[in-house]
């Protein structure tokens, strides 16, 4: 394929970007414009014009989009392209990093701490310091070491305000000596390890800048601050930059994403080309109005205009529902009838503010007998019998991790107990070596006895063997052998029910994950993408024990089989869906709470309903609820900014019976809630002259009032009503006997 024939497959907005003169550029890609289509025609753009796979850098934020871009590069092409560095910013560092060991400080072997070795080993700290661990959680102090590293900060860079901090310092200075001494790497450290070997090593830094003249980077607006840093090193002056992302989905600020290095770009990288793609190939006309209204209320933005040629669509439909049950129960069934009439239930998204909201939904499905799934649910190596065979591997691979062996030293149960651990803890910690060599010294010096030594010394000898076994086969059968002298199978097998089942699938599917795993090309690569260094066995193993930990990292799991796709609406940002629910569209719950009392969380909740707004294709419902428990505590809500920024003709109501109606003009005796109007819906009286939220009625004993809500059926529903002068009231609607004031 040539240069004409790939630009001829797209529109005029991704032409210009994909054709783009030399230079840094920045593509602002709005919701469903089709950024990857324009990230893989650009590698492939470049290629057919002359530069080689080898001088080319592609970033992205999950391994998942890594593979599916490499794959649409190579078909467009035809041709394979194991030169080209595409990965995450955490894949790429960590090749660097095993590239450079000894340049970085690091041991050759050095591991990767996933999320719980981390917390393991920050809690060791906490309690070797003698730290209050229940005012210093492990989780705080994790928390506040990764958000340190993920703005370049060392422990040593901290200067504390206050005790807390300086606690939460010491914390940071007693983990980073720990890694140190495990030869271990968390997530946040593989970039700042990076970032710091390129300032340190200036040659190091010449080369890369010299050998990637091209660099992409996708979802820009989610970088942090040491991500950004990292980027602006390696381009330098003369490197060649495309960011491609959306300042209107940076939605990642609460883990350290900075919305900043997007609007910044065009200064920090001038000069800069800059490329809108608006045209949408997702959703409605409707929708994306929708959406561009929305957003449109944030300020600072770089702006775009979502438009389609796929037509109007149909209206966004509201339902105010009477309480969270009902909001569930009427989603239910609207999925329901989607079903019955042809759809599949993959085709059905129902988003929520915050997990909590999951619960009601769930059962309101259950009773419906509707198959639904959280999605986002625990990956595969994420998993815990999956890292604890991966575990024995790495313990017989580098004996000194300390995580692997605290991971799987009692599991299964041998009869080694907490206080021998904690004994073995003391042990490493005072003599200052890893707890597999505190063992061996432990054995040898007779400090423990009876059972608990029998154990120890049966861990150490199957260990021991393990090591010299699997050193030398292939990676499947070295699996096979792990899980044959960790009796992990026999171990879950005897689990009751469906779970231990489940668990010994798991770690079957790990044999299978092992046989298709593809090593990663090492250093040195020649231009032409050959390997310059044959893989021993062992490199083979390591480089598998990476990509697991690099794997688990990411969040988010396939769906298998036809199901409605419950999740938060951070989870579905990248996805799609014909039909979508937006649950919650309440004040105090989306826009969350907190959006009131911390700076900028508002213009973040908006680029979340924006996301949210965006993933529906051909219908999307807007869920508010009248009554709400939040907390425990029942509260009268009344329905977000959100939906009262979407302008009225784009809006349609739901009626209780499945009708649509145009919302009436605003009256004057609707209700008022400060700047928010409760807008006027049709009631559940089935069998009478409707009721709206927000009608003023008369009651003879109680005088006038305003109708907040209405739960039930026929004449035996109850109505909540606001009196002037008798306050709130719940009445039996066929009692009642109100008279709607005009």
């Amino acid at each position: 394929m040539n240069s004409e024939s790939l630009l001829a497959a797209l529109n005029d907005a991704q032409r210009a970007a994909v054709s783009a003169p030399p230079g840094n550029s920045l593509v602002l890609a709005g919701a469903g414009s089709g950024k990857t289509r324009v990230l893989v025609h650009r590698i492939a753009y470049l290629l057919e014009a002359g530069a080689s796979a080898y001088d080319i850098m592609a970033v992205t934020f999950t391994n998942k989009a890594a593979r599916e871009m490499r794959g649409r590069i190579e078909t467009l092409l035809g041709l394979p392209l194991r030169a080209l560095w595409m990965g995450t910013f955490h894949g790429i560092a960590h090749r660097l990093l095993r590239i450079h060991w000894q340049a970085a400080r690091l041991p050759q072997t050095f591991q990767i701490l996933d999320s719980d070795d981390q917390m393991r080993l920050v809690r060791r700290v906490i309690r070797a310091l003698g730290v209050d661990e229940q005012r210093f959680t492990p989780r705080q102090a994790t928390s506040f070491i990764n958000s340190a590293k993920d703005e370049g900060r060392r422990a040593r860079h901290i200067d504390p305000i206050g005790p807390i901090d300086r606690t939460f310092r010491d914390i940071y200075v007693g983990y980073e000596a720990a890694c140190q001494q495990a030869g271990a790497v968390d997530f946040a450290e593989l970039l700042l390890r990076s970032h710091e070997l390129w300032l340190e090593h200036a040659d190091v830094l010449a080369y890369y800048r010299d050998r990637f003249r091209y660099l992409l980077v996708d979802e820009f607006q989610d970088t942090n601050g040491v991500q950004y840093a990292w980027l602006k090193l390696l381009a330098g002056v003369t490197g060649q930059l495309m960011a491609v992302g959306d300042d209107d989905q940076s939605i990642y600020g609460w883990r350290g994403a900075k919305i900043e290095n997007i609007l910044k770009f065009e200064q920090d990288f001038a000069p800069v080309r800059v490329f809108r793609l608006e045209q949408n190939y997702r959703s409605t006309g409707n929708i994306l109005q929708a959406a561009n209204a929305v957003i449109g209320h944030n300020a600072g933005r770089l702006g775009k205009q979502l438009w389609t040629e796929a037509g109007v669509g149909d209206p966004l439909l509201v339902y105010a529902a009477y309480n969270e049950l009902d909001e569930a129960r009427f989603i239910a069934d609207r999925a329901a009838a989607w079903i019955e009439h042809g759809g599949s239930a993959s085709e059905v998204a129902v988003l929520y503010r915050s997990n909590a909201q999951s619960r009601v939904l769930e059962e309101a499905f259950l009773r419906r007998n509707i198959a639904y799934r959280i999605y986002g649910g625990m990956r595969f190596f994420e998993r815990a019998e999956i890292r604890d065979a991966l575990a024995y591997l790495r313990l017989a691979l580098q004996p000194g991790s300390d995580a692997a062996f605290e991971r799987i030293v009692n599991t299964p149960p041998r009869g080694i107990g907490d206080k021998t651990l904690q004994r073995l803890r003391e042990l490493a910690r005072s003599a200052g070596v890893t707890m597999w060599e505190a063992l061996q010294a432990a054995l040898v010096g007779g400090v423990f006895s009876g059972r608990a030594a029998t154990a120890l010394a049966g861990f150490v000898q199957q260990i021991s063997l393990l090591g010299q076994t699997v050193v030398e086969m292939t990676l499947q059968d070295a699996m096979q052998t792990v899980l044959e002298f960790s009796r992990l199978e026999a171990h879950h097998g005897r689990e009751v029910g469906e779970r231990g089942v489940a668990k010994v699938e798991n770690l079957r599917e790990l044999l299978t994950a092992a046989r298709q795993f593809t090593p990663e090309l090492r250093f040195p690569v020649a231009p032409d993408g050959t390997d310059q260094s044959p893989q021993t066995p062992r490199a083979v193993l390591e480089d598998f024990l990476a990509h697991a930990a690099l794997e688990a990292g990411e969040g988010q799991s396939a769906s298998d089989g036809a199901c409605v796709q419950l999740m938060t609406l951070h989870s579905a940002k990248g996805l799609e869906f014909p039909l979508v629910f937006l649950a919650g569209m309440d004040e105090g719950v989306f826009p969350h709470r907190m959006s009131d009392t911390e700076p900028n969380r508002l213009e973040e909740e908006r680029r979340l309903c924006y996301v949210g707004i965006t993933r529906a294709m051909r219908q999307l419902y807007l869920c508010h609820a009248e009554v709400r428990r939040l907390n425990g505590i029942e509260q009268r809500s009344i329905p977000s900014r959100f939906v009262r920024e979407i302008p009225k003709e784009l809006l349609s109501e739901v009626r209780l019976r499945g009708a649509v109606v145009r919302p009436a003009a605003p009256r004057r005796e609707e209700r008022s809630y400060g700047d928010a109007r409760v807008p006027p819906r049709m009631s559940r009286d089935e069998a009478g002259a409707p009721l709206r939220i927000g009608q003023r009625v008369r009651h003879a004993s109680f005088g006038e009032g305003i109708v907040l809500g209405c739960e039930g059926q026929g004449d035996r529903a109850h109505v909540h009503i606001n009196f002037e002068t008798a306050g709130e009231k719940r009445l039996i609607l066929g009692m009642a006997r109100l008279e709607a004031v005009e």
